[in-house]
């Protein structure tokens, strides 16, 4: 892998998760700093058969690991942890050491975003992980679900009759989370955005034209204005090109 982006001539990149964990993330006041991380076809697809592992390849599975690796928390709509099969994070003893060295816990908190709180509890992500995840929903769900999530996870209620992702951040800020990695789906990281708190986006494009009807990355109400956006690095491995973006101007204050 090289970086060939910013770069007078490419240069190598031996350890990405070091790599991705000495670029600065600094927490807005008052919540944590939110990456969404995605991979997309040529032709704009982000899934094959409603998975996005037919885009993937080794390098943006190496990045995906990189950015849990930093992530305190690991944040996924329902649907996308249905989808994808989700499971407890698993680091390596190497991200582990790392992780203790920077003083977070060695494995990232799962964060599953639910209006309705249909969730299989019996599932590993509930039963086999090392913390809690959390789940966050809003005020005016089902108590008797609300009470069963709360039996095997930590029940983050943000907002009244819709989840109110501010709020939400805010409150896992409180519990000392300073790096929120956002895996989709496409209606969360539409709710962020509408939200406005997206502080950076990591898309790999992949070598691949997928065609379908699959979506795109964020699906939302419109912005009265787009959310400007600055390249900060391009890595490419292969035809593989993984691509970082921070916010253009200073993250909001809560």
């Amino acid at each position: 892998m090289q970086l060939v982006w910013p770069a007078a001539e490419p240069v190598d990149v031996d350890d990405l998760d070091a790599f991705v964990a000495a670029e600065a993330r600094p927490a807005p006041t008052g919540r944590p700093w939110l990456l969404v991380n995605m991979v997309s076809a040529l032709d704009g697809a982000i899934s094959v058969a409603g998975r996005s592992g037919g885009l993937a390849g080794p390098a943006d599975k190496a990045l995906f690991a990189a950015l849990r690796g930093v992530a305190d928390v690991v944040m996924a709509g329902a649907g996308t942890v249905r989808a994808e099969g989700y499971g407890p994070p698993r680091p390596s003893p190497t991200v582990r050491a790392a992780r203790r060295a920077r003083g977070q816990a060695e494995a990232p908190r799962l964060a599953i975003v639910s209006r309705s709180l249909r969730l299989d509890l019996d599932a590993p992500l509930f039963t086999e992980a090392e913390s809690p995840p959390f789940v966050i929903t809003h005020a005016a769900g089902d108590p008797e679900r609300k009470r069963a999530v709360a039996a095997r996870a930590e029940l983050v209620v943000a907002g009244e009759a819709e989840v109110d992702l501010h709020v939400a951040l805010v409150a896992l800020g409180g519990h000392g989370v300073g790096v929120v990695t956002a895996e989709g789906g496409p209606h969360l990281n539409g709710d962020l955005l509408a939200a406005d708190l997206i502080d950076e986006w990591e898309l790999t494009i992949s070598p691949r034209l997928a065609g379908g009807e699959a979506g795109r990355a964020s699906v939302g109400p419109p912005l009265a204005m787009p959310v400007e956006m600055r390249l900060d690095r391009v890595l490419q491995d292969e035809h593989f090109l993984l691509t970082r973006w921070v916010r253009a101007t200073a993250s909001p204050v809560s």
